[in-house]
């Protein structure tokens, strides 16, 4: 494997692991949050700058449904980022506190939950139109799947999927998404396992609906043209 390649995995994989600990808040703790929020947004930065050809290629070529769609995923997973980011400077209490902004804590608080629960989603929805090429290097690496460890695999995939439409409804993630609530109700009695697990569930049903999606929309790409 190239080394930029290799880069690009651990960058990967460190966006994941800090988006699911960003998503405790305050069950980790504020100071916590935050830091892990700066380096998510550093890790953000150094994913595009890795992916660099893609943003300089977003104007040729066709543009087929799949691409409109990961534009636009792309597109909303920046303005998430970036509405994180700024809204997470005006509340910071620590990393940013020097700067000691005392206005636009309201605002700042609902563009935060907002930008933080619609980019979990973007981002898993992201993920999951990328897992074919993941797999295809898996298998590049470990070999082809016996059939029967491949439909196990399946199986695993649509349970994960189906407990975490069970958990995004549990967790009222749909709420926080919708803003019908402006406040995050943690629960502090509950081991941090089972929040981790139930958020590692919805975002397997989101990279599960982005990899199905991705697949059907590449079946009913337009055929071209023959003279």
């Amino acid at each position: 494997m190239k080394p930029r390649m290799a880069l690009k995995i651990i960058v990967d994989i460190a966006m994941t692991v800090a988006l699911m600990l960003l998503m405790t808040y305050e069950l980790i703790g504020r100071a916590a949050h935050e830091w892990i929020g700066v380096s998510m947004f550093v890790l953000f930065l150094l994913h595009h700058a890795l992916n660099s050809r893609w943003s300089r290629n977003i104007l040729k070529g066709r543009y087929t449904s799949l691409r409109l769609l990961q534009i636009i995923l792309v597109a909303g997973v920046l303005l998430c980022m970036m509405g994180s980011m700024i809204s997470g400077i005006v509340l910071s209490e620590h990393v940013f506190a020097f700067l000691t902004i005392r206005s636009g804590q309201s605002w700042a608080r609902t563009w935060h939950l907002l930008c933080s629960y619609w980019g979990f989603v973007m981002m898993s929805l992201h993920l999951g139109f990328h897992w074919s090429m993941m797999m295809a290097m898996a298998k590049k690496h470990f070999g082809e799947s016996a059939r029967m460890r491949t439909w196990i695999l399946r199986a695993v995939a649509v349970g994960i999927a189906v407990y975490g439409a069970f958990a995004f409804e549990k967790r009222e993630i749909g709420s926080y998404m919708l803003q019908k609530s402006e406040f995050v109700f943690f629960n502090f009695e509950e081991p941090l396992v089972f929040f981790f697990l139930d958020y590692i569930a919805v975002m397997g049903l989101f990279v599960f609906i982005g990899h199905y999606l991705a697949k059907l929309l590449k079946q009913h790409r337009p055929k071209r043209e023959t003279t």
